[in-house]
C-alpha cells in the first residue's frame, strides 16, 4: 500500500470509531491507533490519570551522534471529536468515513482524526530511518480536547511524568491557507445578579427583578466598545472581544425573580489581557449596583483565563515549516493569528511555543456533513516531514 492509500485508510478507520468527547468510550480509538504504531515497531505509552485515560503517547529518537542534546519537537492531535448534532440531516452517518468526488467525510475527519493519521505516518516515517537526524520526535495524541480540559498535554507535561519537554509544539488542526501562530485567549465568568422576590400579581409591592437588572446589565455590556480602548498590535490584528453566552433566571408565574446568572466570554490580546477585561466587566457591575440599592449587591465569579499568544516568524519551526509548506504547496504560504483559543494557549502559560495548525483542506468543521479533500492529504504529510528532517538536522 502506498505512502497516501495507507494515510487514507487509517483515516477512514479512525473515523468510523465513534469518539464524542464525554460522550464515547475511548478504548476503541486508542486501541486502533495504539496497533497501528505497534505494527510498525514504534513504542507507545498510555497517559492514564486518575485512572482514566486521557492520551496516548510515542517517543522516537535519532541515532546521530547528537540526538542527545538534540532539539525536542513534539507532534500534536487530538483523538476525541465534537458532537454529531442532527444526525439525521447528515447526507451520510457520521460515522460512515465515506469518498464522494475526492472528499472523506465524518465527524471528526478534519478536527482532527486526518492530523492523527498524517502525524502517525511521519512519525513511522522518522523511526524507520533514524540514522540521518539527532533529535527526539514526540506524538502526543490527547483526550478531551473538546471538552475543554486538555488532559493528554496537561497530564503529559507534568514534570513529575518526567517525559521530554518539547521546545516546540506542532498542533494538527486543518487548513493549510495559512500557518496559524498565535491566537486570542480568553477570561470568562458568571456574574450573579440579585433582587427582591414578590407575587407577581401583588398590589402591596412590586419587589425587584432581578432579570430586569440582568437586562441592563447585558445592554451595558453589549454597548462596550472594547478596541477604542486599546491599540491594536500590528503582529496580532485581531481586536479583544465580549460576549454575553448565557442568561439563567426566574422560575413561575406568579414570582419576580430574585437571582439572575449572566455568563460573560471575553476574548483577550496580548495588550489587553486578563486584568484589563476583568477592571472593564467590574466597572460596568458596580454601574448596575448603584442604580439599584434595595437588592443585595452582584457577585462575580471569574473561571479559568488564559492568555493570547503569539509566536515569532524568526523560530525555527515557524521558519521550517513555512519554506517546507511553500515547496509542496507552490503558493506562498503566510503566517497569521486566529480568533479561537486552543492548546496553544495553554502550551504560551509554560513557555512552550506552537503552531495551532498548518493541515488539510476541510469544510464544515463542527457541521453537518464535515469532511476533507483527500488531494490535501498527501502535501501536508511532506511538509512536516521536510520540516521535520530540517529542525533535527540543524547543527
Amino acid at each position: 500500500m502506498d505512502k497516501t492509500r495507507s494515510i487514507i485508510h487509517l483515516l477512514q478507520e479512525l473515523t468510523r470509531i465513534p469518539s464524542r468527547a464525554g460522550v464515547d468510550s475511548y478504548q476503541p480509538i486508542v486501541d486502533l491507533t495504539r496497533n497501528w504504531l505497534r505494527g510498525r515497531g514504534i513504542a507507545c505509552e498510555l497517559l492514564v490519570d486518575n485512572q482514566k485515560m486521557v492520551g496516548l503517547y510515542a517517543i522516537v529518537a535519532g541515532a546521530g551522534a547528537m540526538s542527545a542534546r538534540g532539539p525536542i519537537y513534539m507532534l500534536n492531535a487530538t483523538l476525541d471529536t465534537a458532537e454529531f448534532g442532527d444526525e439525521s440531516r447528515w447526507t451520510d452517518p457520521p460515522t460512515s468515513g465515506c469518498i464522494h468526488d475526492g472528499w472523506i467525510y465524518g465527524r471528526g475527519c478534519a478536527d482532527s482524526k486526518a492530523g492523527v493519521s498524517l502525524f502517525c505516518h511521519v512519525l513511522a516515517e522518522m523511526a524507520a530511518s533514524t540514522s540521518g537526524w539527532c533529535g527526539t520526535c514526540v506524538l502526543l495524541l490527547d483526550l478531551e480536547e473538546h471538552t475543554g480540559a486538555f488532559a493528554g498535554i496537561r497530564h503529559y507535561l507534568q514534570p513529575s511524568n518526567g517525559l521530554p519537554r518539547p521546545q516546540g509544539v506542532f498542533i494538527g488542526y486543518p487548513g493549510n491557507d495559512r500557518i496559524v501562530v498565535g491566537s486570542r485567549g480568553f477570561v470568562r465568568c458568571v456574574i450573579t445578579l440579585h433582587g427582591v422576590a414578590a407575587h407577581s400579581g401583588s398590589s402591596r409591592g412590586a419587589g425587584v427583578n432581578a432579570i430586569v437588572r440582568a437586562a441592563n446589565l447585558v445592554d451595558r455590556l453589549s454597548a462596550l466598545r472594547l478596541p477604542a480602548v486599546v491599540t491594536l498590535d500590528e503582529q496580532f490584528p485581531l481586536p479583544p472581544n465580549l460576549t454575553v453566552t448565557g442568561i439563567e433566571g426566574g422560575g413561575g408565574f406568579s414570582m419576580v425573580p430574585d437571582t439572575c446568572r449572566v455568563l460573560v466570554d471575553v476574548r483577550l490580546t496580548p495588550i489587553f489581557g486578563e486584568n484589563a477585561a476583568k477592571t472593564i466587566v467590574q466597572n460596568v457591575v458596580e454601574e448596575v449596583n448603584r442604580a439599584e440599592t434595595r437588592a443585595p449587591e452582584t457577585s462575580v465569579e471569574w473561571n479559568q483565563a488564559w492568555p493570547a499568544y503569539h509566536i515569532s516568524e524568526a523560530h525555527p519551526m515557524v521558519g521550517a515549516l513555512r519554506r517546507a509548506a511553500i515547496h509542496e504547496f507552490k503558493r506562498d504560504i503566510l503566517t497569521g493569528v486566529v480568533g479561537p483559543s486552543n492548546i496553544g494557549n495553554y502550551l504560551q502559560t509554560l513557555h512552550i511555543p506552537a503552531t495551532a495548525g498548518f493541515g488539510v483542506t476541510y469544510r464544515a468543521i463542527h457541521a453537518l456533513n464535515e469532511c476533507v479533500e483527500l488531494a490535501s492529504l498527501d502535501p501536508v504529510y511532506r511538509t512536516y516531514r521536510t520540516a521535520l528532517r530540517e529542525l533535527f538536522s540543524a547543527p
